[in-house]
C-alpha cells in the first residue's frame, strides 16, 4: 500500500504544478487566468483543479508566489551548512519570515480563499506544499535521527510556528514587532527539534533491546 500511495501523491504534486505552470504561463501573457482557463491549458480537469486551488485569488496569489522558490532557495543558501539540520532550520525561519513580510498581501489572499472553500473529504491539503518541501530541505541532513513517525510530527509542528500563518498569530495577536517575530520562529523551531531528538533518544533503549 505504502509505494501506491507513494506514487498518488507524487501524481497530487505532478498536477498541481502543472496548473501553477499553466497559470504562470498565462499571466506571463498579461492575463489574470481563472481556475477553468488554468485547467484548460494544463489539459486537467476543471473538477480536480478546483480540489487545488478554490478560486481565482487562490490561483493567481499562489502562481506569483511560485517563483519565490529559488528566490527563498538562495536566501537558504547563504545560511546552510549542509550537516547541520539546526542551522538550516534557523535560516529557514528568517528566510520564511522575510518572505512572509514581503509578500503578506498575497498570503493573506490565499489564506482567506482557502478557508472560505469548505474541506475536501479526502484531506488533501490546499496549500502550504513549498512549505513542506522547505522544512523536508532544512531537515534533511537529520533525517535519520528520527523514525518515520516522529520525523511527520516534527515536520508538521514546524509548519505550524513557521510561515505567514505563524506570522500573523504573532503580529496581530501577540502585537510583536517584525524583529520579535523572527526570534520566536527561530526559537520554537529550535524547541522542537530538541524536543524531536530528546523523544528519539528516549525510544532508542526500547529499539535496541528487541
Amino acid at each position: 500500500m505504502q509505494p501506491e500511495s507513494h506514487g498518488r501523491t507524487n501524481q497530487k504534486a505532478r498536477t498541481r504544478a502543472d496548473l501553477l505552470q499553466a497559470a504562470i504561463a498565462l499571466i506571463r501573457k498579461g492575463e489574470r487566468p481563472t481556475v477553468e482557463e488554468a485547467a484548460l491549458a494544463a489539459g486537467v480537469s476543471k473538477r480536480t483543479a478546483y480540489r487545488y486551488f478554490v478560486s481565482q485569488d487562490h490561483l493567481l496569489a499562489d502562481a506569483s508566489l511560485e517563483g519565490l522558490r529559488t528566490v527563498l532557495g538562495g536566501m537558504l543558501d547563504e545560511g546552510l551548512d549542509a550537516d547541520d539540520a539546526p542551522s538550516r532550520l534557523s535560516a529557514l525561519a528568517i528566510a520564511m519570515n522575510k518572505l512572509a513580510i514581503s509578500h503578506e498581501a498575497e498570503l493573506r489572499v490565499m489564506i482567506r480563499a482557502s478557508l472560505d472553500a469548505p474541506r475536501a473529504s479526502s484531506g488533501e491539503p490546499t496549500r502550504g506544499q513549498r512549505r513542506m518541501d522547505w522544512i523536508n530541505t532544512a531537515l534533511a541532513p537529520a533525517r535519520g535521527q528520527f523514525s518515520h513517525d516522529l520525523y511527520e510530527r516534527l515536520a508538521s509542528a514546524l509548519a505550524v510556528c513557521l510561515g505567514i500563518d505563524a506570522l500573523i498569530v504573532l503580529r496581530d495577536i501577540c502585537g510583536l514587532a517584525p524583529d520579535r517575530v523572527e526570534s520566536v520562529m527561530m526559537w520554537s523551531a529550535k524547541a522542537l527539534f530538541e524536543a524531536a531528538l530528546k523523544d528519539a533518544a528516549s525510544a532508542e533503549p526500547a529499539k535496541t533491546s528487541t
